[in-house]
């Protein structure tokens, strides 16, 4: 048995009421309370209560609070109900009790609470503790006289109030992301949010279990991130928005318009124990009044009769129950009252990752953008040819207006994007330094076009790159006017860094060698590390760029191909470590095609169908890792013995690795079309692990 004493707040007074905490404050709490809770109120401790059995059920939940004295109350109730009994219209005879509790738990009723001193002096009887274990039904005694209007009313209140917080939780997560979706805000902020107010680590991934924004909440990242992908594949719920209750972790998929392109989890804390030298737990106390006269709770044996004045002995604990002695004993240090049951999380936690959901989908197809009146043009007849949304005409048309003439002219797209998306990591700090060296980029093109002295469309075309429409009147002058560009950009970018102050040159902080960058060229090892001495870090200059051209084109109507061409040619050469004047289509192979192609959905897709199998079975079987034997047989041309020799295995050892591959992709391994098709699965799953 285990008696529920009072919990002391911090200042080491009993908290007189039962609070809640908003969705701002991380509160997963259920909407009605428990058994738990309720027994911590301020009038059910008033009766000093003590657990008789079934303290497993002490995490249910109680929907309302119901007195009775009659034998088939269970006949009307609905069950979720906690019911408070003085016990004097209960059954005499010991079939009769086990009878009445066999009908409280068959309704699905919380728990019951009986008040001693009426019907029972000293305890409920053995035979109604022993049923209510049995049923795993919590059973409570009050040992002193509780009116129970406080407690209904108490109980009542506390719920009501919960689904008031509930409601007005809703609210503020539905107002929190209109907001967002509105404002146009970014992944990584709409992660943070989701993560701020639930209180729980929210990641953001996509469908190649890449991890694209993520909050720990506090926690720690290198924890959360460590082997995620293989971790992702063990989440598995059941439905596009499910909680898996195996991993812990809350899943909405994240797409729109029947197209989706990631998922968003929430990891909720559903587990964790109650022990016994804690605030927020149950313990035995030695506040509340010894047991007076026979230890009639105790399922078996004889009942005992302790000496007058004396307390009464440690009762013996009933079976299963993991409950401590009665009050007045010590209880064993660290003894849990009861675990915390696994649980679903709550329904605003669901609605929470379904609206940050939409609003990370919303905010994929809006594009915010402040330029001048005459950029916006430019942007708008460039993004016109791209998506093809006006007739060339027009385009035309508009442009000679600006002072550009596109007819009859021979036109080349180019596009100019820096080498990295982050601009912390370029140097440049700040919540709008994105916007801001894109914005300075466009300036300096549009700079370099004039020092060139050619004439073009240029504007930003998305949030990464500025794009370039040459129009040459000598289709023999492409090298050239495109050499003239690369090099005028180069000296307008070098004009435009602050020069270093006199003085001596600052030496080089010391810095970590995995975080020391390498020069561009510089010579790798075969693991990838750098062979050359590292750069020191940049003090000054600009930040690498990547010109890129696509085809030229004689007709305005494939004008939007030779800047598509482009985009993807600056795209894919941020693989390429070679510092290349301008980039052409040569320059980029097949990996550096998927590479560009890296966050379509249909090639994550395709990575998904032909490797998920095998990725997933990696995953459940770390030390094998069949995935790098189907890379050393198919880069070695599918020579098993050069195979098995790259990948340091006997013969024999390997080829019940090809057949063990063969069986989970279900494939033929001696066939060149599937083999083809693994290898460009395998290039693909390269792409879009980097960055």
């Amino acid at each position: 048995m285990v008696a529920l004493g009072p919990r002391d707040t911090a200042g080491g007074r009993a908290d007189n009421r039962y609070s809640r905490s908003a969705v701002t404050q991380g509160s997963v709490s259920p909407v009605f309370p428990t058994v738990r809770e309720v027994l911590a109120l301020v009038p059910v401790r008033h009766g000093a209560p003590r657990l008789v059995a079934g303290d497993a059920g002490l995490d249910r939940p109680v929907r309302w609070v119901h007195v009775a004295e009659v034998p088939d109350i269970a006949t009307l109730l609905g069950g979720g109900e906690l019911v408070l009994t003085t016990g004097i219209g209960l059954p005499a005879d010991d079939a009769g009790l086990r009878a009445f509790i066999g009908d409280l738990a068959d309704v699905g009723v919380s728990g019951l609470v009986v008040e001693l001193g009426r019907r029972y002096i000293s305890g409920v009887p053995r035979v109604m503790a022993a049923a209510a274990e049995r049923r795993g039904l919590p059973l409570v005694e009050l040992r002193r006289a509780t009116p129970f209007v406080r407690i209904t009313e108490a109980v009542h209140a506390l719920i009501v109030d919960a689904q008031l917080t509930e409601l007005r939780a809703t609210e503020e997560i539905h107002q929190r992301f209109t907001e967002l979706s509105v404002e146009g805000a970014g992944p990584e902020e709409v992660v943070r949010q989701a993560a701020e107010l639930s209180g729980c680590p929210v990641v953001l991934e996509n469908l190649s279990r890449r991890v694209l924004a993520y909050d720990p909440a506090g926690e720690s990242a290198e924890l959360l991130l460590d082997g995620w992908e293989q971790h992702s594949r063990r989440i598995r719920p059941a439905g596009r928005t499910a909680y898996d209750p195996d991993s812990g972790w809350l899943v909405t998929t994240v797409g729109a318009r029947g197209e989706d392109w990631g998922r968003l989890l929430l990891r909720w804390p559903a587990g964790g124990e109650l022990t016994t030298d804690g605030p927020d737990r149950l313990v035995a106390t030695d506040d509340a009044p010894p047991v007076d006269g026979t230890d009639a709770g105790r399922p078996d044996g004889p009942q005992r009769e302790d000496a007058p004045g004396t307390d009464p002995a440690p009762a013996d604990v009933i079976p299963g129950s993991g409950a401590a002695p009665v009050a007045g004993w010590p209880a064993p240090a660290g003894r849990d009252v009861a675990p915390v049951g696994p649980g679903t999380p709550p329904t605003r936690l669901t609605i929470l990752v379904e609206r940050a959901a939409s609003t990370l989908a919303l905010g994929r197809l809006i594009r915010r953008d402040a330029e001048g009146l005459e950029r916006q043009i430019h942007r708008t007849l460039l993004t016109a040819l791209i998506d093809h949304s006006r007739p060339v005409d027009e385009v035309a048309l508009r442009a000679k207006a600006l002072g550009v003439t596109l007819d009859r002219r021979h036109l080349v797209g180019v596009v100019v994007r820096y080498r990295t998306d982050d601009a912390a990591e370029a140097g440049e700090p700040g919540p709008d330094a994105g916007l801001a060296r894109l914005r300075d980029l466009a300036e300096s093109v549009g700079q370099a076009l004039r020092e060139a002295k050619l004439t073009a469309l240029t504007s930003a075309v998305d949030d990464q790159a500025v794009g370039v429409l040459l129009a040459l009147a000598d289709p023999a002058a492409e090298e050239k006017a495109l050499a003239a560009f690369a090099a005028a950009l180069r000296r307008v970018r070098l004009d435009a860094t602050p020069a270093r102050p006199p003085g001596p040159r600052p030496a080089p902080r010391p810095v970590d060698a995995a975080a020391r960058p390498v020069a561009v060229g510089a010579s790798r090892g075969g693991d990838g590390s750098p062979r050359s001495t590292p750069v020191p870090p940049r003090v000054a200059g600009p930040a690498p760029v990547i010109i890129a051209a696509g085809s030229g084109v004689a007709s305005l109507r494939e004008a939007g191909r030779s800047l598509v061409e482009g985009r993807q040619i600056a795209d894919a050469a941020r693989r390429d470590r070679r510092d290349l004047p301008i980039f052409r289509l040569p320059h980029v192979g097949l990996a550096g095609l998927l590479h560009l192609l890296r966050d379509e959905p249909r090639l994550q897709t395709f990575v998904e169908r032909e490797l998920g199998a095998l990725l997933a079975y990696d995953a459940r079987h770390p030390r094998e890792q069949l995935l790098g034997t189907l890379r050393a047989y198919l880069e070695q041309g599918r020579n098993k013995s050069a195979a098995a020799a790259a990948a340091h295995l006997s013969r024999p050892a390997f080829y019940e690795r090809l057949a063990r591959i063969g069986r989970i992709l279900d494939v033929d391994l001696d066939s060149v079309e599937a083999c083809l098709s693994l290898h460009v699965a395998l290039l693909a799953l390269d792409a879009v692990r980097t960055p």
